[in-house]
């Protein structure tokens, strides 16, 4: 939802491409795959030119590997999510989308100390940790393998850096360091798609 503010990375894809072809945000704050495979059919039907589709990205698991106990709202159980992944690529090369289009995002990692701040400040327990976060992240590389999709495993790369908290705003959300990071990790992707534009 937010990559379309100052610094997003949504805001850094639109001003590369400026003038070769448009980046169309369709995130929707809090949801996880379960929501967001039922509105798929809304954001790209049948009657949407597939040819003119550069690339879709679907970037979910933050959301649905949310601790169930204590976020049983937006908790989706590890097989369901990778479930839906797979039934949002379906979806896509029903509508001549092709796998080669795709690129799944991994959920970043979760610093949990900045996080539970976070949730501490609205009178709740941390609901997230970075373990299972992980775990939803290699779900999401999987998919990704078994359907022949890219994938950008956000996840490993941004621990890559000894302190990660730099790229999340609360814990969770990515900072305008972290937008920045995940747009050059995703250029990488995208570049070859772009190249006969």
């Amino acid at each position: 939802q937010l990559s379309f503010e100052e610094g997003g990375w949504g805001t850094y894809l639109a001003e590369r491409l400026v003038r070769k072809c448009d980046v169309v945000n369709r995130g929707f704050s809090g949801y996880n795959t379960r929501w967001a495979k039922l509105i798929l059919p809304r954001l790209i039907s049948k009657s949407t030119s597939a040819e003119s589709i550069v690339a879709v990205t679907i970037f979910f698991g933050a959301n649905d590997s949310a601790l169930k106990d204590l976020n049983p709202k937006q908790h989706v159980p590890l097989e369901e999510y990778a479930a839906n992944l797979k039934s949002m690529i379906q979806y896509l090369k029903s509508v001549d989308i092709t796998e080669d289009r795709i690129i799944l995002i991994t959920p970043p990692p979760l610093q949990e100390s900045a996080w539970e701040k976070a949730c501490l400040a609205r009178g709740e327990r941390l609901n997230r940790c970075n373990a299972t976060a992980g775990e939803y992240a290699q779900a999401c590389v999987q998919v990704a393998r078994d359907c022949g999709t890219d994938a950008l495993d956000l996840w490993t790369l941004m621990q890559k850096k000894q302190d990660f908290s730099s790229y999340l705003s609360d814990g969770l959300h990515l900072s305008t360091e972290g937008s920045s990071f995940l747009a050059v990790q995703l250029w990488a992707h995208l570049e070859k798609k772009l190249s006969a534009l």
